[in-house]
C-alpha cells in the first residue's frame, strides 16, 4: 500500500501536540512531584469534569476504537458483548467504589493492595492483589500499542523488520518519557484532546458512511446472517448466547478492578466527585454503541475484497477494519485526524495504566519487602522508573503471545483480574472472610484460569460440561466462582483457628 503522505503528517503534527501537552502538563496544578500522590494520583484533587475525561479516558481507549468494531467485523454479533457489559458496570461504580475512596482517602492508601493490607492485615495477600494487577494490565498496555501499531501501518508505513517496529518504539519512548515527567497530570491533560477528536471522529463516521451506503439498512442488509445475530444454539448447549452473557457480566466484574481504573477513582477529590462520574459517564457507552457498529460498515463495504487492502497487504487483519473503512469513505486529511484520535486514545489510558501499576509495584513490593524504610522521593522515583519496565514488560505480549483478535488482550487481563473481587469488593463490606482464606482463593482461581486459557490457545471462552448441558463461559466466570467458594469454605476454619480480625486498621465509620 503507498504511503499516504497527507494523513501522516495530520497524525504527526496532532500526535506532536499531545506530545507537547504532555510534558507541559507537569506545570498543570503544580505538586510536588516527589510524592507518590502527587505524581500517581495527582494528589487525589480532579474534580467531576476532569475525572470524567479521565476516568473516560482511562475506561474507552483502543479496545473501544479498534479491538471492539474488530471483533464485530470477524466474529459478528458476539462482539456486542462490550455495550451491555459498560452499562452494568456504572450501578457497580456508583454502589462500591465511593466506599474505597472513603476509606483509602482517610488512611493514605494509593491503590487496591493498600486497601487489602490494611483491612486484612496480611501483606502475603497484599501482594498477590499488587502481583495480579500488574500482570493483569500489561496485555492492557499491550493493547493500546497494538491500536498505535494498527493506524501507522494502515498510513503506508513500513511494517516489516527493526524498520517496521520503530514508529511503534517511538511511540512508546514518547509516552515513557511524558508519564515520568508529569505522572498523572499528563493522561488527565490529553484525555480533553482525546475525547474531542474521537467525538468529532465517530460523528462523522455514523453519519457519512451510513449516507453514502444509503442507509443504515442498507449497512444490515448487507450483513450475512450469521454475523448479524448470535447463532441460534444446538441442543444441549448454551452456545453463543452464553459466550455472550458471560463475556458481558465476566468483563463488568473485572472493569474497576484493574489499578488503572482505581487510579482514576482515588484521583477524585471527593467520594461525590466518583458518584457523579457513575451518572455522566454512561454517554461513553452510546459511544462505544456506535464505534462497533463501524466493523458492520466495514463488512458492509467489502473492505476486505478491495485490491487496496486486500491479502498483499501484510497488516490486513480483523483489526485492521476500522482504519480500512475511514480510508476508503474519507478524504485523506480527515484520516489523519481519525487516526490520531486512535493512537491518542491508546496513548492515554497505557500512560495511566503504566502509573497505577508502577504505584501498585513501589507501594506493595518495594517498600513492603524490598526498602520499608525508603522516603517519600525514593518511593516516588521507584514508581517512575518501573513505569517504564513496565511499558517494555507490555510489549513482550505483542510480540510473543499469539492472538487472533486485539480484543483478547484485554479478556485475557479479566481472567486475572477478577480473582482481586472476593478481596478488594466484599472486603468493603464484611470482614468475615479469611486473609489466609482469600490468598488460598486467589491461587485456586488465578492458577486455574492461567491454565485454561493456556489450554485453550489463549481463547478466552472455555466449554464447560455440565449434565445435559454444555456451557460455553468466559473463563474468568469460572475462575471467580472457584475462588469465592474456596474462600467462603474455609474462611471459618480459619478463623476458628487463628482469627485475623484485629489487624483491621479501619473502621466503620472509614466507610462512609
Amino acid at each position: 500500500m503507498p504511503l499516504d503522505l497527507t494523513a501522516l503528517i495530520v497524525f504527526i503534527l496532532l500526535f506532536g501536540f499531545v506530545t507537547w501537552l504532555g510534558f507541559a502538563a507537569a506545570k498543570w496544578r503544580a505538586g510536588d512531584l516527589d510524592l507518590l500522590h502527587e505524581w500517581g494520583l495527582g494528589g487525589r484533587r480532579f474534580g467531576t469534569m476532569v475525572a470524567w475525561f479521565l476516568i473516560g479516558g482511562d475506561l474507552y481507549t483502543a479496545y473501544t476504537f479498534i479491538a471492539v468494531p474488530a471483533l464485530m467485523f470477524g466474529a459478528g454479533a458476539l462482539g456486542f458483548f462490550a455495550v451491555p457489559y459498560t452499562i452494568m458496570i456504572y450501578p457497580i461504580l456508583y454502589i462500591v467504589f465511593p466506599r474505597l475512596w472513603s476509606v483509602a482517602h482517610k488512611h493514605g492508601f494509593v491503590t487496591s493492595a493498600d486497601f487489602v493490607r490494611g483491612r486484612f492485615g496480611n501483606r502475603w495477600l497484599a501482594l498477590a492483589i499488587a502481583f495480579t494487577g500488574i500482570l493483569a494490565t500489561m496485555p492492557y498496555i499491550a493493547l493500546q500499542l497494538v491500536g498505535i501499531e494498527v493506524v501507522i501501518g494502515a498510513m503506508g508505513v513500513e511494517t516489516n523488520g527493526f524498520i517496521g517496529d520503530l514508529p511503534l518504539l517511538i511511540a512508546f519512548v514518547i509516552l515513557a518519557a511524558f508519564t515520568y515527567t508529569s505522572g498523572l497530570r499528563a493522561p488527565a491533560m490529553i484525555a480533553v484532546v482525546k475525547d474531542v477528536l474521537i467525538y468529532v471522529t465517530v460523528i462523522a463516521a455514523v453519519i457519512a458512511v451510513p449516507m453514502k451506503l444509503g442507509g443504515y439498512g442498507a449497512v444490515f442488509g448487507a450483513i450475512p446472517k450469521a454475523k448479524l445475530l448470535l447463532a441460534t444454539p444446538p441442543a444441549g448447549s448454551l452456545g453463543s448466547f452464553g459466550a455472550y452473557a458471560s463475556l458481558a457480566l465476566g468483563s463488568a466484574f473485572a472493569l474497576f478492578l484493574y489499578p488503572h481504573s482505581i487510579t482514576g477513582i482515588l484521583s477524585s477529590s471527593s467520594a461525590r466527585v466518583v458518584r457523579r462520574n457513575a451518572a455522566i459517564l454512561p454517554a461513553y457507552s452510546l459511544l462505544l454503541g456506535l464505534l462497533a457498529l463501524m466493523g458492520f460498515m466495514a463488512i458492509a463495504i467489502g473492505v476486505q475484497q478491495m485490491p487496496e487492502f486486500g491479502p498483499g497487504f501484510k497488516a490486513f487483519s480483523n483489526n485492521f477494519s476500522v482504519p480500512a473503512l475511514f480510508m476508503a469513505m474519507f478524504p485523506s486529511w480527515f484520516v489523519g485526524i481519525a487516526f490520531a484520535a486512535i493512537a491518542i486514545g491508546a496513548l492515554v489510558p497505557a500512560a495511566i495504566m503504566s502509573i497505577a501499576t508502577a504505584n501498585t509495584f513501589t507501594r506493595n513490593i518495594y517498600k513492603e519487602f524490598i526498602n520499608p524504610n525508603c522516603s517519600n522521593a525514593e518511593e516516588s522515583r521507584t514508581a517512575k522508573f518501573v513505569s517504564l519496565v513496565i511499558k517494555a514488560g507490555a510489549l513482550a505480549f505483542i510480540f510473543f503471545v499469539p492472538l487472533q483478535y486485539a480484543l483478547w488482550l484485554q479478556l485475557l487481563g479479566g481472567v486475572w483480574i477478577s480473582q482481586t473481587a472476593p478481596a478488594v469488593v466484599l472486603g468493603l463490606y464484611t470482614r468475615f472472610l479469611n486473609g489466609w482464606a482469600l490468598l488460598v482463593g486467589w491461587l485456586c482461581g488465578f492458577g486455574l484460569g492461567t491454565w485454561l486459557v493456556v489450554v485453550n490457545n489463549w481463547a478466552p471462552i472455555y466449554p464447560v460440561k455440565l449434565p445435559g448441558l454444555v456451557f460455553p463461559c468466559y473463563i474468568a466466570l469460572i475462575a471467580l466462582v472457584v475462588n469465592l467458594v474456596v474462600s467462603f469454605v474455609l474462611s471459618p476454619v480459619f478463623n476458628a483457628i487463628a482469627s485475623d480480625r484485629a489487624r483491621d486498621i479501619t473502621v466503620a465509620s472509614d466507610y462512609v
